[in-house]
C-alpha cells in the first residue's frame, strides 16, 4: 500500500471517528520534520493526535504553563525517554561521583541571574536521537568557565566526547548509551582540554551511535579542567550560590509528557527524582507563577522557551531535593 493510498484511507478514518484524527495537522508535521512514515504511519497519526488532544487539555488549565506540538510530537513517552536523553547513573556499575565539594560563603545579594545576558552560553545544540545529553551539559560548564576566565565564549566539541570518552582512551562513558558529566570532566584534565566544536563537528544526533576517536584536532589553549567541585545537594542557597560564579551541570528527571511537550511557564508538575538527563542551568529568578532556575537543554531552539526551560524552584519540590531532582547532583569545572 502506497503512503499517499495510506494517508487517504487515514483520511476517510477521521470523518468516520468524528475528527479525533488530526490527519492535516499531522501531515503539517510530517512535512515539517522530514518524517517517513509509510509502513507506520497509522500508528503515527495516533500517537501524535493524542499528544495534540493532551496538549489542549493543559493549555486550558489556568496554572501559567504552555504546551506546543514540538518535534517530539509524534513519540510516546516511553520513546522519548529512550532516545533523546543519556543520563543513567546505573550503567556505572555503582560508580559514585568523585568531585571535590565546594564549600560557599556569603550568597550573592542578587534576586535573579543569567548567564546569557553576560555572554557565557553558546547557542541551544541539538543532541538527537543520541543518549549524549551529558556531553552537552560538560560543555556548556566548560564554555561558561572558560568564557568567565578568559572573556572568550568558544564552542566546544561534543563529538570529541562521545567518540574518545570511553574505557579504551582513558575515560568512564559510553558514547550514545550515556554519561555523567563528572566522569566528562576528569577526561577533559586527562586529555588536556578539548577540542573546539568547528574542529570536530557532532554527527552522532544523525548516526544515533558513536564513532571512531578522531585524534587530530587540537586542543584550546586554556581548556584543561584543573578541579571541578560538587555543588552539595539539597539546597537551594548552595546552588544559587554556585550559580552565581558559573553555569553548573545538573541532571534532573525529564520522562514526563508534559515535560516532553513544555513550551513555556514554571514548570512545577509531578516530577521525581530517577536523574536521566543532563542540563546546564545558567541562571535563576522569580515571575508571577514562582521562582525559577532558568535551565538550557540540549533539543534544540524548537523545543520548549526556544530551547530553554524554567523549573521550580524552592524547599518544596521532593522533599528539598528540587525541581525535577535538579538539586541532587550539580556540579561545576575550574580552568
Amino acid at each position: 500500500v502506497s503512503a499517499t493510498n495510506l494517508r487517504s484511507d487515514c483520511h476517510q478514518q477521521v470523518s468516520q471517528q468524528g475528527g479525533y484524527l488530526r490527519f492535516d495537522e499531522f501531515n503539517d508535521f510530517v512535512n515539517d520534520h522530514n518524517r517517513d512514515y509509510t509502513h507506520d504511519y497509522l500508528e503515527r497519526l495516533h500517537i501524535f493526535s493524542e499528544n495534540m488532544k493532551y496538549i489542549e487539555y493543559m493549555n486550558n488549565e489556568d496554572n501559567g504553563l504552555t504546551f506546543e506540538m514540538n518535534q517530539f510530537g509524534d513519540y510516546t513517552p516511553h520513546e522519548f525517554d529512550m532516545h533523546f536523553k543519556g543520563y543513567n547513573q546505573s550503567n556505572f556499575l555503582g560508580k559514585t561521583r568523585s568531585c571535590k565539594t565546594f564549600t560557599g560563603t556569603d550568597m550573592e545579594d542578587e534576586d535573579d541571574w543569567d548567564w546569557r545576558d553576560m555572554g557565557a552560553v553558546t547557542s541551544v545544540k541539538n543532541q538527537g536521537q543520541c543518549g549524549s545529553c551529558w556531553s552537552f551539559s560538560t560543555t556548556g560548564a566548560l564554555e561558561g568557565a572558560y568564557f568567565i576566565k578568559n572573556g572568550e565564549l568558544l564552542s566546544f566539541s561534543e563529538q570529541e566526547l562521545v567518540d574518545c570518552d570511553n574505557f579504551k582512551n582513558g575515560g568512564r562513558d559510553h558514547g550514545c548509551n550515556g554519561g555523567l558529566m563528572d566522569n566528562a570532566f576528569k577526561w577533559i584534565e586527562k586529555n588536556n582540554g578539548l577540542c573546539l566544536e568547528e574542529d570536530y563537528l557532532y554527527v552522532s544526533g544523525e548516526t544515533k551511535t558513536a564513532g571512531t576517536c578522531d585524534k587530530s584536532c587540537s586542543q584550546v589553549d586554556g581548556s584543561v579542567i584543573v578541579d571541578y567541585y560538587d555543588v552539595p545537594a539539597s539546597s537551594d542557597e548552595d546552588m544559587m550560590y554556585a550559580l552565581s560564579k558559573q553555569p553548573v551541570s545538573v541532571a534532573i528527571q525529564a520522562d514526563q509528557k508534559d515535560f516532553q511537550l513544555y513550551k513555556s511557564g514554571v514548570f512545577t508538575g509531578d516530577c521525581g527524582t530517577k536523574l536521566d538527563h543532563g542540563v546546564l542551568l545558567v541562571g535563576y529568578g522569580s515571575e508571577k507563577d514562582g521562582d525559577y532556575y532558568l535551565l538550557k537543554n540540549s533539543w534544540g531552539e524548537t523545543w520548549g522557551d526556544n530551547g530553554y526551560i524554567k523549573l521550580g524552584r524552592g524547599p518544596e519540590y521532593n522533599s528539598g531535593n528540587g525541581q525535577c531532582g535538579v538539586l541532587m547532583q550539580g556540579s561545576y569545572p575550574e580552568v
